[in-house]
């Protein structure tokens, strides 16, 4: 239970960042193609703004990766044991295709934007933006063929690949990649929201800030309306491969027809049945079979082979009830800040309220898809009390401690600095002599105005 415990801590700050650079990285380049198409240079302030959040939340999300990757040998040594063979190759091509191609032109992204030509730093930023999309390709390839393996068999107790199309275009691989990444363009776009509605509660009402909100609530608009739809499909995904997972999401326990959708329950384990239940008959059977007397498979068909139904549970509704947050805030927010150009106090302090929603909605619906796949690491071959390390429990528990002490400061840290870098952004951009692309130079006693009303 401790490995677990330190294994999901490590997984749930690490799974933070990348969630928000797949997909800010491809908005970085949005920002800078409208700056080349328009030479409007309040993008351009938008893309220098948002590539210091992206290089800061870049550099944390390495960092938490080396450490949670060291735990395959420390707390873990019975998988790559059993599955190294699949999960080694799968994670080299992740290092050698995708993070070393984020790795090479990242600098250039950062930091050369004054050094090179703009058709070179325009490149620089799609290949940053088609590094992290292919890292994100080759990691859920992985975590995918856990849930569903495929394209392999077992010799002597050990996986080896008979596919390896099979291996990484595995059943749940498509749904579970075009999930994560409208997951991500969701979380990064509440993030622009979020930091654009505190600048301008601030009183810093420039173009840049505006144009940042307007593009975040309507790519959150748009992309709330596909990632039902994808979750939709990728739940039917999980209905055929994976049953006792849809059972403990579902809280179904008796296999029956008609079966009605919980939005509410109190799952009893011990007792095998739910309390305080509020239900819409027959939308559960509706929803999974597309039939009103469909069947579902109920938690007492997989006896020892169900995850614990609780978290399962109750992180599914966590994760539908802030999507359908995100859902009725994006299109409020788009109808006034897009369409009516208005600005309401009480629509940016609840836009600040919901600067990290896109957090809390994807560690849910990672808590959902890890825990739910349990008692197994990987489904159907290998449990996870057979993998587990034999380290003495005190060693886990001072290396856990340790872990959930640093990761609660770089946390609050990380917060903080976005809200700083926020506060300081009329400051950094004035004193920012490549502003434009070019060294502002002028007589002393006449001051250069950029098209933004803001003076160097």
């Amino acid at each position: 239970m401790l490995s677990r415990i330190q294994f999901a801590a490590n997984i749930s700050f690490h799974i933070l960042f990348p969630t928000i650079n797949i997909a800010l990285c491809w908005i970085l380049l949005f920002f800078k193609v409208r700056y080349n198409q328009t030479q409007d240079e309040s993008w351009l302030r938008v893309y220098r703004f948002w590539v210091r959040i992206f290089a800061l939340t870049f550099a944390i999300g390495v960092v938490s990766g080396i450490t949670m990757s060291f735990q395959f040998g420390t707390n873990w040594p019975g998988y790559m044991e059993t599955v190294g063979n699949i999960a080694g190759p799968l994670l080299g091509y992740e290092v050698m295709t995708a993070f070393f191609l984020e790795a090479s032109f990242l600098s250039i992204m950062l930091f050369g934007m004054d050094r090179v030509s703009n058709r070179v730093h325009t490149i620089a930023t799609v290949l940053v933006s088609f590094g992290t999309t292919l890292s994100a390709f080759w990691i859920l390839s992985l975590d995918s063929w856990m849930q569903t393996p495929a394209g392999f068999e077992m010799i002597d107790g050990v996986a080896h690949v008979t596919s390896w199309m099979e291996v990484i275009f595995n059943p749940s691989m498509p749904y579970r990649l075009m999930h994560m990444l409208l997951a991500s363009g969701l979380t990064s776009a509440f993030l622009i929201c979020g930091i654009s509605a505190y600048r301008l509660i601030k009183g810093d009402n420039k173009k840049s800030v505006k144009q940042a909100l307007n593009f975040s609530v309507t790519l959150a608009a748009i992309l709330i309306p596909l990632q039902i739809f994808v979750g939709d499909l990728h739940g039917l995904n999980t209905f055929k491969h994976q049953p006792a997972k849809v059972a403990a999401m579902e809280g179904v326990w008796e296999t029956a027809t008609e079966v009605p959708l919980l939005l509410f329950a109190l799952p009893d384990q011990e007792k095998r049945e739910n309390s305080f239940e509020i239900k819409v008959p027959n939308m559960a059977s509706i929803i999974l079979t597309h039939d009103p007397k469909g069947e579902i498979k109920g938690l007492n068909e997989f006896i020892d082979k169900h995850p614990p139904v609780a978290p399962v549970f109750f992180s599914f509704r966590i994760m539908i009830g802030m999507g359908v947050l995100m859902l009725l805030f994006s299109w409020l927010a788009t109808y006034q800040f897009v369409l009516k150009k208005q600005y309401p106090p009480w629509l940016l302090k609840a836009g600040i309220a919901m600067t990290f929603s896109g957090w809390l909605a994807t560690l849910a619906g990672w808590y959902v898809t890890e825990i739910g796949r349990q008692p197994y690491l990987v489904t159907g071959i290998l449990r996870t009390k057979d993998a587990v390390t034999t380290t003495p429990p005190a060693d886990i528990a001072l290396s856990l401690t340790l872990y959930l002490v640093i990761y609660g400061f770089l946390l609050i840290a990380y917060i903080r600095t976005l809200f700083v870098m926020a506060n300081r952004a009329v400051i950094l951009e004035e004193s920012n002599a490549s502003l434009t692309g070019k060294v502002l130079v002028s007589d002393a006693s006449k001051p250069v105005t950029t098209n933004e009303g803001v003076t160097s």
